[in-house]
């Protein structure tokens, strides 16, 4: 393709849209952050669904009862240190046998209760508790393995050849199941609730910059830029005597309907039109537009993606 012709050899520059400074960014995670902080100290931020905190509260109760066994099998062997015969041939195989058991049992606990936190996340402005239900899977294996191992190096009746390789596997297997089990990136009720704003500022914004494409559609069908909706809906219709528009509205305290432009409801919180166009035309009255199909194609596109039109 033919280069266009320039008029002086002068450097030509591509000017691009700046976007947010660093500084807006970070004032603006601000924002977020002591939005979502606010939301949920004062009871209206994220909460799990309920079938999100049954399946948590299964694994809790899987990951304690593995642990309990756990606990049950350490005390076990402490028992047996203390009141039984320690210097027969298979008692290193036993001692061996009992960490990697523990091992299992905790690991597997572990996983659970942190699938289980991240389903069903506590508040980080409770700092205590935040921490103790986010890393008790990495707190248990301490109390599992470390009284047994002591026991068992302080015991007298050990020989040392014992004490050396139980020890060794004591403490290989306890630093595998404490990092396995820790929560490095500890869901929480404010990181949900922030992802949850950032959602409605995005879905905001996206509208907004749809306005006039949906103002296109509306005047289209209609000839005039007026659309209908109650508080509770989440999309605007083409006229007041929609069945769902009727039914909508007396279901609602107030039971109202509202009308104004298209742009009036989107700044109301509406997502857009409705998608049952040629319905709602044939409902309304309105003669059918010979583009009818290119219509709803674009009230699809809009709905669906709410990104799409913006750039346009």
């Amino acid at each position: 393709m033919a280069e266009p012709k320039r008029g002086t050899n002068k450097k030509v520059v591509q000017v691009e849209v700046a976007g947010p400074t660093a500084e807006e960014e970070k004032a603006s995670r601000a924002e977020v952050t002591a939005e979502a902080n606010r939301r949920v100290r004062e009871g209206e931020g994220w909460k799990a669904s309920d079938e999100a905190k049954a399946g948590a509260t299964t694994k809790r109760i899987l990951a304690a009862v593995l642990w309990g066994v756990a606990l049950v099998l350490e005390g076990v062997g402490i028992w047996y240190l203390l009141t039984q015969d320690v210097r027969t041939d298979w008692f290193l195989w036993a001692v061996l046998g009992l960490l990697v058991v523990l091992g299992i049992l905790t690991v597997i606990g572990g996983q659970l209760w942190k699938a289980a936190n991240q389903a069903d996340p506590a508040s980080r402005q409770e700092a205590f508790r935040f921490f103790v239900q986010n890393q008790l899977g990495a707190i248990i294996p301490v109390i599992t393995f470390l009284p047994f191992v002591l026991f068992l190096l302080l015991n007298k009746n050990v020989d040392g050849k014992t004490k050396g390789i139980a020890g060794a596997v004591g403490a290989v297997v306890l630093v595998a199941a404490v990092l396995l089990n820790i929560d490095y990136s500890p869901n929480s009720q404010e990181q949900e609730t922030e992802g949850v704003i950032e959602t409605e500022q995005a879905v905001e914004a996206a509208n907004d910059g749809q306005v006039d494409e949906y103002t296109d559609v509306v005047t289209q069908i209609t000839g005039a830029d007026t659309v209908y909706w109650t508080p509770q809906g989440n999309v605007y219709h083409l006229c007041d005597s929609v069945p769902e528009l009727q039914r909508e509205s007396q279901n609602a305290e107030n039971n109202i309907i509202k009308s104004g432009t298209v742009e009036t409801a989107h700044a109301d919180g509406k997502v857009g039109l409705t998608k049952e166009v040629t319905e709602e035309i044939t409902t309304c009255g309105f003669e059918l537009p010979s583009n009818i199909d290119e219509l709803e194609t674009e009230v699809d596109n809009l709905r669906d993606d709410p990104s799409y039109g913006t750039t346009n």
